[in-house]
């Protein structure tokens, strides 16, 4: 059974131990609504229009458009293909999976005062998928110049020898805690790299600070295997309510969840006559798990009974984040003309103090036109301002430097949805395009993400069923290490999802 190790907030600086970074700020302030099957044929643009389950997160007064209560339930098959190249290699990963991405109900409450210009009131709840991290892939390529054991130098190298390797007696499982809860991530790293004969010390003294690699010259074959689960959840509590059904106004209280799965594995091998290393396999587990609130305004008007504009602001999700890691090493290294395996598995579980993350807010203008029964055409435009997220207590040398770094490397976003609507008897044709700027003030990192959509409903009266297909592309440099070993695989990524939704009055 794998030992616990406590890394308490109380007595150690976070600085020291926790290895947060922009992505992991981008990751959780984006927000895919995956919503209804209408919904998503439309590509989303739904923020003037209302009257369907998806469309209260985008705008929360879209509940008051409702004027029976309603529910709707929403099941996907969402897949993901990739192309991964590292390197001089490319190679295809696909993921999918099929879930249950969307519930809820609306219940209307008409006003019994006829004199009254508040003609009806809304209560819902909605849960809707904002995320899925089920992701696996591998790049697998030769790297000309880096090998792994350029991160354990540049974790290493500054330290004291008797900060990073155990003591006279003492297991590696034993050395790895305590280092970790005296000194923290980064010496940890370090500890690793000496114990796996990856890097060795200039001088064989307590003092020494100064490292030599263990593993030199060119042409490092590198095998990275990537495998996420989990998933972002978004559950809203809505009020609406209409004023002479011209003017609709509503508020979300919103409950968030993060459940988030990571491995990571890299095999590295080499010939080189320069290197004692020959093969280095080093694993690194995460799994976090957080909870978030938030809250969002809106409101719709109708200028005309065609012509509709709506507004809503999403404010920040507040998330309180809590991590475990462990981690994994073993290395082959020449001795005397043999191979020696030596193994690093400190069997060991770091879990961290408590953290916080304020997600960015986001603004959306929308307008709509409405053609009678026949159909419509819908045009959201939404700001979001990526340099604003921040990771807290800002008074935390570590996470007032990383909010420094987001503020530079991140950037205002802006995205816009297109989407029409056209009826025939019981039947709707659908269509819609996306488009979402990069977080990133450097787009060649984290690139734009561009979709289009298409879906079919039909009507039996009080009951209907909808399905829509959507695909979207964007293209990410992924920086394997975030020390030392910082090459990127690129990986361009299809996303084709298809989603079936039963809608019904009650």
């Amino acid at each position: 059974m794998k030992k616990i190790l406590m890394l308490s907030i109380g007595l150690i600086s976070t600085s020291l131990i926790l290895a947060q970074d922009i992505t992991d700020a981008v990751r959780y302030s984006m927000d895919e609504i995956q919503g209804t099957a209408r919904f998503r044929a439309m590509s989303g643009a739904f923020g003037a229009l209302g009257g369907d389950m998806s469309s209260v997160n985008i705008n929360p007064a879209g509940s008051a458009i409702f004027n029976n209560s309603h529910a709707s339930l929403t099941l996907g098959y969402f897949d993901e293909n990739s192309d991964v190249t590292y390197f001089n290699s490319t190679r295809n990963a696909s993921n999918s999976n099929f879930d249950l991405n969307q519930l809820g109900a609306a219940f209307v409450f008409r006003n019994m005062n006829p004199n009254s210009p508040w003609s009806k009131f809304t209560m819902s709840i909605a849960y809707d998928r904002s995320a899925n991290y089920d992701r696996d892939w591998l790049a697998i390529g030769t790297n000309p110049n880096t090998s792994i054991s350029e991160y354990f130098y540049a974790y290493a190298e500054g330290l004291r020898l008797d900060e990073i390797s155990a003591f006279p007696g003492e297991t590696i499982s034993e050395a790895y805690n305590d280092i970790g809860s005296i000194y923290g991530f980064g010496h940890q790293q370090a500890f690793l790299g000496f114990e796996g004969y990856i890097i060795d010390p200039v001088e064989d003294t307590d003092d020494n600070t100064q490292y030599i690699r263990n593993i030199n010259g060119t042409n490092f074959n590198q095998q990275y295997s990537f495998a996420s689960r989990g998933y972002n959840g978004k559950l809203a509590f809505n009020l609406a309510s209409s004023y002479e059904d011209k003017l609709f106004f509503g508020l979300n209280l919103n409950a968030h969840f993060i459940d988030y799965e990571r491995s990571t594995f890299l095999r590295e091998s080499n010939s080189n006559i320069s290197s004692n290393v020959s093969q280095v396999d080093f694993e690194n587990n995460l799994l976090t798990t957080g909870s978030g609130f938030s809250f969002q305004l809106g409101g719709i008007a109708k200028l005309t009974e065609e012509f509709r504009v709506g507004l809503s602001y999403n404010s920040p999700t507040w998330y309180r984040i809590n991590e475990e890691t462990s981690q994994y090493l073993a290395s082959t290294r020449s001795e005397n003309g043999s191979d020696i395996n030596q193994v690093i598995n400190p069997n060991v579980i770091n879990i961290f103090p408590e953290y916080k993350l304020q997600t960015p807010s986001k603004i959306t203008g929308s307008l709509a036109y409405v053609f009678g029964k026949q159909g419509l055409l819908s045009f959201d435009y939404s700001i979001k301002d990526y340099a604003n997220a921040e990771f807290r207590p800002t008074s935390d040398v570590f996470f007032s430097a990383l909010n420094n770094d987001i503020s530079d490397a991140l950037d205002t976003t802006t995205s816009y949805r297109i989407g029409g609507e056209y009826r025939h008897k019981q039947f709707s044709f659908r269509g819609g395009y996306r488009f979402e700027e990069s977080p990133y003030q450097d787009d060649t990192f984290f690139g734009d993400l561009t979709g289009y959509s298409l879906g079919l409903g039909y009507s039996f009266g009080n009951l209907s069923t909808d399905i829509a297909f959507s695909q979207s592309e964007r293209d990410i440099n992924y920086q394997l290490y975030n020390a030392g070993l910082t090459d990127s695989a690129l990986i361009q990524s299809r996303f084709t999802d298809v989603v079936l939704t039963f809608a019904f009055n009650i």
